[in-house]
């Protein structure tokens, strides 16, 4: 692999994604980008709006409607979050192929080596980089499918983290 521009080695994770990376990625998203916005909380939000305007407009009574509200809220509530867990599974299915996973990063991107498939991205695929305490979050603009998720626990040492990290800032705006 290439030395990166400051002339450190390329850093390297292996790591095999799970559910629970991409349930995270997706929250995270959700949190901090307006298309993970948009995508999360659209639906809920269109769906509540209906329900009052149902109530205001058949004139039902305040503690009935109150008590729709409350219930609608749970359940559109609840549909988020199964949405969220089943899309994080279905990534974590597409991915099963890679199974164990090395990537090797450098400034030009990345190379994803798996068990029964490869890949090479450059960090031009992706616009932005979001972290959470365990996983880093490649988006690629509002309108694109672009999404990685790179989990911590892929590292050797916190230097490779620290190393990882300062890559994406040179090469990608840190949300």
């Amino acid at each position: 692999m290439r030395q990166d521009m400051e002339g450190g080695a390329a850093v390297e994770f292996g790591y095999r994604l799970t559910a629970a990376d991409f349930r995270e990625a997706l929250w995270a998203r959700a949190r901090r980008s307006s298309a993970g916005r948009v995508q999360t909380f659209l639906a809920p939000l269109i769906s509540l709006v209906a329900v009052v305007a149902t109530l205001v407009f058949t004139g039902t009574r305040l503690t009935v409607g109150i008590i729709t509200l409350v219930l609608g809220a749970a359940v559109i509530s609840w549909g988020v979050v199964r949405r969220t867990r089943a899309m994080a599974h279905g990534m974590a299915d597409f991915m099963e192929p890679y199974g164990q996973t090395r990537m090797v990063a450098d400034d030009h991107g990345a190379v994803l080596t798996g068990e029964q498939a490869s890949s090479t991205v450059e960090w031009t695929v992706f616009k932005e980089y979001l972290e959470t305490p365990r996983i880093f979050v490649l988006l690629g603009n509002d309108r694109a499918v672009a999404f990685a998720v790179l989990p911590k626990r892929g590292a050797r040492d916190g230097a490779d983290v620290e190393r990882l990290r300062a890559i994406l800032d040179r090469n990608l705006k840190r949300r």
